[in-house]
């Protein structure tokens, strides 16, 4: 599926290359048809005070919860507790809401109602344990960070939490000791050195950091496993050697980072910064900073499709704790607009200071969230604005070409593309595929292919096993009728290297059809549309399948889903037409000619008196 492929090759891969880090936070958009402006997401007219019953409070309010509308979801909670103030669901409802909405001080007080409640008990320990910690409380915080149970994730993360109890309340030495002795599986590994060094860090004892740190980025498997505290470790190495005076030794850690993330923003500014002699303070400096640190490190591990109620709950109560990390903001913001909560999204990039190494990638997230949010004009302004500040930033047109496509501006996509390749120069290196690649895109629709085609070809140059150039070349290649036989195999090995992408699949099934290979093309569109339920194209594709193995009804009723289901508006007259009369007549295809045009067939033979009855061959 080459249009939809081009907006969610923005959505997703293109995020990558825009921020470089979103191998770390794991944060992308949701897929969305090509080349169709976002449309604003409409917030339902509601007023809670026209709710009067349990039941309705309790209702809407789970509406509210669901939408990520946790405003709302409060105030209704808090209507269906003064109705009923004896009911424990309601305050476990509430307290959640008010946690994922980073009211964590009203958090904590129901939190503490809660305490002997067992089905939120890991919840209110933490909430309790790190509330704690934010006041300096610290034998309290240790006392409620006990834990015995059998999940490794809670014993590691209240164990590291008791551990920055310890070290705020002086006792630094012995929480290095207990985070050392602590046993558990291979990936508690770079938790426990990354969180061990950086309590060294704060006693001044360099020997312990410098030791810690550096088996955490020589953990190549843990960084796999945490990327986010891969990278903190590095950056907290880098700032230890650069304030002893070595910088060499700290752009060495710095190249350590490079190799498992390349062109992470934070790493270059921070390479930037000790090139030119600084000495960047650390991170993490107090017990608050490193409790808060112990939840953006699991949480961020945990980023997954899925799990984003339980990481914005580690997110916002270790944002509590520490409202400047920036990474921690930026994360939150992405779980943000995959929620469709693009207004609180552009509010937590905006909270990010500017002096952090993060800032203009929360600029950049910024921009592209004002254009989901259907402020296209104002995204448009904003990133423009930050290509100007510094021309010299790939990852500026990335964005903005993101826009210029979701506007349909495929003139202003290649010029913006054009400038971003005069800035790379004669000698790109792998990361700049995407810009290659986009170019491509723009060029396609501008139905300028000998402009388009080689860009595609450099991107491949560049980066040979990415999955979404081979698909957008491949099926370019079939759908034009030209070099089939490679094409497909690029759509293939596309499908090898993303077997679960629903868009992708689609590709294959559609080159199949488009050679007229139906069965298969049938397998592959029923595996497409599995995998990518409700789209409007595959729905629409799996339709042109079945009608041509002569499976009608079932080709009428994926195209009546295909409209139903929002498809581009010069798709509709299209699809109606076929709901109306099918597809044309194929030539030479015996499952698809019309019969109408055979000649007439010979005269039966009488029949045989004496011959035998027909068998039944059902029965």
């Amino acid at each position: 599926m080459r249009q939809r492929l081009a907006i969610r090759f923005l959505s997703g891969v293109a995020l990558a290359a825009i921020l470089s880090v979103s191998a770390l936070t794991g944060a992308r958009a949701e897929d969305k048809p090509a080349a169709t402006a976002p449309e604003a997401s409409a917030p339902v007219a509601f007023d809670p005070d026209s709710v009067d019953t349990f039941a309705g409070a309790f209702l809407a309010a789970r509406t509210a919860d669901v939408d990520h509308d946790y405003d709302t979801a409060i105030t209704l909670y808090k209507k269906a507790l003064m109705i009923d103030p004896s009911n424990s669901e309601i305050r476990q409802r509430l307290m959640i809401s008010l946690l994922l909405n980073g009211n964590l001080e009203e958090g904590v007080k129901y939190a503490n109602e809660l305490k002997s409640d067992p089905s939120v008990e890991r919840v209110t320990t933490i909430v309790r344990g790190m509330d704690a910690i934010r006041r300096h409380e610290y034998r309290t915080a240790q006392e409620i960070l006990k834990y015995n149970g059998p999940n490794d994730l809670d014993r590691m993360m209240t164990n590291l939490l008791s551990a920055w109890a310890r070290a705020g309340s002086g006792r630094g030495k012995e929480a290095i000791s207990m985070i050392d002795k602590m046993k558990g599986p291979d990936w508690f590994n770079i938790f426990k050195n990354y969180h061990a060094g950086a309590i060294a860090l704060t006693l001044g004892d360099l020997k312990s950091a410098r030791s810690h740190l550096n088996d955490a980025i020589l953990d190549k498997t843990g960084g796999a496993t945490a990327p986010d505290t891969f990278m903190r470790a590095v950056m907290a190495l880098a700032r230890l050697e650069a304030k002893a005076g070595d910088k060499q030794k700290a752009l060495d850690a710095i190249s350590v980072g490079d190799n498992l993330v390349s062109n992470y923003a934070p790493l270059n500014a921070l390479r930037d910064s000790i090139a030119k002699g600084d000495t960047p303070d650390q991170q993490v400096t107090n017990a608050s900073q490193g409790a808060a640190a112990v939840l953006f490190t699991i949480g961020a591990a945990l980023n997954r499709d899925g799990a984003e109620d339980v990481v914005s709950l580690y997110l916002q109560i270790a944002n509590s704790l520490d409202p400047k990390a920036a990474d921690t903001l930026v994360l939150l913001g992405g779980l943000a607009e995959k929620q469709e909560q693009t207004d609180r999204a552009i509010t937590f990039y905006k909270k990010v200071p500017d002096d952090s190494p993060m800032a203009r990638i929360s600029e950049l997230q910024l921009g592209l969230a004002l254009a989901q949010s259907g402020k296209v004009d104002d995204a448009r302004k904003h990133l423009k604005a930050l290509i100007d500040s510094d021309p010299n930033d790939v990852r500026s047109y990335l964005a903005y070409g993101s826009v210029l496509s979701d506007a349909k501006d495929f003139q202003a996509m290649a010029e913006n593309y054009d400038k971003a390749v005069q800035i790379i120069g004669p000698v790109p290196k792998r990361s700049d595929w995407a810009v290659f690649f986009q170019r491509g895109i723009a060029y396609e629709r501008l139905k300028k292919w000998p402009e388009a085609e080689p860009n595609f070809k450099k991107a491949l140059e560049l980066n040979p096993d990415q999955p979404q150039v081979l698909n957008y070349l491949g099926y370019s290649w079939v759908d034009m009728n030209m070099n089939l036989d490679q094409g497909l195999d690029m759509i293939k090995k596309a499908v090898d290297l993303k077997p679960d992408d629903g868009y992708i699949v689609d590709s294959l099934g559609w080159a199949y059809f488009r050679l007229n290979r139906f069965d298969e093309a049938v397998n592959e569109l029923e595996r497409a549309a599995q995998l990518k339920a409700g789209d409007p194209t595959i729905n629409d594709h799996l339709g042109d399948a079945y009608w041509r193995v002569n499976r009608k009804l079932e080709a009428v009723y994926q195209w009546n889903r295909a409209l139903a289901s929002k498809p581009e508006e010069a798709d509709i007259p299209k699809i109606k037409e076929k709901v109306e009369k099918g597809l044309p007549v194929l030539d030479n295809d015996p499952k698809t000619v019309d019969k109408s045009k055979l000649p007439d067939p010979a005269p039966a033979p009488s029949p045989d008196t004496n011959a035998p009855a027909p068998v039944d061959k059902k029965s």
